[in-house]
């Protein structure tokens, strides 16, 4: 399926974006890493090369936040690797706490971030993804992905999480929409939505998180990047549109859909059961 494909990852120097590039490569894939800090991309490129000293790992420092420069960015990958077959925005940020401790600013820069960027990603990407797909096989399958990595928060409300909750929806409408939209043009959309993982950015809310957020994110067991990359790829396969990492998390969004009052219920019991509130002040930012 991927074999000699080149994939765009964005949020690929660390976390679920690297774990996912690393599984690419092992599929005979090219990739070529996107994120903000150049020494991050090179020490993840390093990484991947030294596990396999024939992968073909490309790097490019950018911010997806910037539309322009994402345009830019992505036509001088194209150029560069003779086209781009698949994109997966996986970069994103966090910030957690009460309502209101969390400023305007908290609310803008995660929807920049989770939703402006992977939309900005998404159109600029978009004319290489249409000529990798009208450049592919005759067999009518699709040879172009465009995979959008949001959350199970993006399915359900989280204490804590209201401009996380927000982005992640945003993009979950987004990403449903466009199945639709290029579907008939041959572009496979695929959405990953993961509960919450070991990550650097996890790592980061265990030092402050609020009790309220932390009894209701982890009702759903914390599971490895590796769990949450090896289930994301055999989604990809598989071809589904929805992929929710973990039997687990898998279990608990069925419950939302099919029981939503039932389950409403039970985790407003989570919460009040730990609830402190406010009253504190604390103000806890992610990034």
């Amino acid at each position: 399926m991927f074999k000699q494909r080149h994939i765009v990852i964005t949020g690929g120097s660390s976390g679920l974006g690297l774990a996912l590039a690393g599984r690419l490569l092992d599929k005979g894939a090219r990739v070529t890493l996107v994120a903000r800090q150049r020494a991050r991309l090179e020490s993840a490129q390093c990484s991947l090369i030294a596990a396999r000293p024939s992968a073909v790992v490309e790097i490019e420092a950018l911010d997806v936040t910037d539309a322009a420069a994402t345009r830019s960015g992505m036509d001088a990958i194209a150029a560069r690797t003779e086209g781009i077959d698949g994109l997966i925005n996986c970069a994103g940020i966090l910030r957690e706490g009460y309502f209101e401790t969390l400023t305007d600013n908290d609310f803008r820069e995660v929807m920049e971030v989770n939703y402006f960027g992977p939309l900005n990603a998404t159109r600029a990407a978009l004319p290489h993804l249409v000529a990798s797909n009208n450049n592919g096989t005759s067999t009518g399958a699709p040879t172009a992905w465009l995979i959008n990595i949001a959350s199970v928060a993006g399915l359900t409300g989280v204490f804590g999480y209201t401009p996380y909750c927000a982005s992640k929806h945003a993009l979950v409408g987004l990403t449903e929409s466009l199945y639709y939209e290029l579907s008939p043009r041959g572009i496979r959309v695929q959405l990953a939505c993961p509960g919450e993982f070991d990550s650097p950015m996890v790592d980061q809310l265990e030092q402050g998180r609020t009790p309220e957020n932390r009894a209701q994110t982890l009702s759903i067991p914390k599971a490895s990047v590796d769990a949450i990359g090896d289930d994301i790829m055999a989604g990809l396969a598989q071809g589904d549109f929805l992929i929710v990492p973990t039997r687990k998390a898998r279990l608990a969004t069925l419950g939302m859909r099919l029981l939503p009052s039932l389950s409403r219920r039970l985790m407003r019991r989570t919460v009040e059961r730990v609830y402190q509130g406010p009253d504190d002040g604390l103000q806890r930012q992610i990034g």
